[in-house]
Formats: C-alpha cells, structure tokens, sequence
C-alpha cells in the first residue's frame, strides 16, 4: 500500500473552471484524453491566466466532485479575489483527510496521485471511510522541472 498519512485540515474554498466527465471511471486513457482537452481549452482561451492571476498561492488544484448527479472534473486555486465566470466556488469540509504525496511530471501527477489514493489506499484502509464530497490534489513546481503533489480526500474514523 503506498504511504499515506490522516492529517486535521480546517475548511477551505476553492475557485474553479470545470467541466462534466463523460468518459467511464475505468476507461483511464479516455478519461486522460478528455481532462487534457478541457485543461488544453482553459491554457487556449485564457482562463488558465485569469484563475492564476486570483490565486493567493502558486498551488494548482485539481478537483473531483459529484455535482447535481454528474461527474466533474476542475482546474482550481485558492482565490484572493473573485473570478465572475469561474464554474464553482467549492468548499470543502473541515475533517480528518487522508492525504497522499508525491512527485512528478506536471501533466501526470494529478492523475498518477488520484489513481494511487484510490487503487492503493482507500480500497485497503480500514480505520477511515472516504465521507464523499470532492477530493483534491494540489501541485507545485521543485524549481527543477519536477512538481510537489499531494491527494486530500476527506475521511471519518468507523
């Protein structure tokens, strides 16, 4: 099982551009091909630069979530100003979450850390239950060409 830790984070809210998933959860190329669409699209026609320039921080989010019955899928920040066209503002919980790092190439690690926190973790811990609402994974860059991530996912003890 890859290493993970069970960390206290106080709520927090994201700013987001996001898009509804259409490809199947177990088709991962698919899935791939369709979020470097939508993430291509937000680099093409600027919103890339406007959600950046509102973040307070340099950390990139990549969000999941069930929203009114649908997958979905978001390119995020923590915004220090309000972005009128942004798709959501999400909040998340105050909890225990179950948090998984790593490092990576940044057109994979948000994929690579999601896919290991599902397959390698939450299917095999006991202890904790995933509550449901979105999950995150944040990246930053080494300085080096290489970029920092970390997979939160909100958890309560059974």
């Amino acid at each position: 099982m890859a290493n993970y830790t069970v960390e206290h984070k106080q709520s927090f809210t994201l700013t987001a551009y996001g898009f509804s998933i259409r490809s199947n959860f177990q088709d991962a190329p698919a899935l791939q091909k369709e979020k470097a669409e939508f993430w291509g699209g937000l680099k093409a026609d600027g919103r890339y630069d406007k959600l950046k320039a509102a973040a307070k921080d340099d950390l990139e989010w990549s969000v999941n979530e069930v929203y009114q019955g649908r997958p979905w899928n978001y390119f995020a920040v923590e915004a220090s100003k309000s972005v009128v066209d942004a798709t959501r503002i999400i909040e998340f919980p105050e909890s225990e979450y179950i948090v998984l790092a790593g490092t990576g190439d940044k057109e994979t690690l948000f994929d690579q850390l999601t896919y290991r926190a599902f397959s390698e973790v939450l299917s095999r811990v006991t202890d904790y239950a995933y509550i449901g609402g979105p999950n995150a994974t944040y990246r930053k860059e080494n300085g080096d060409g290489t970029f920092y991530g970390e997979f939160w996912v909100p958890v309560v003890r059974k």
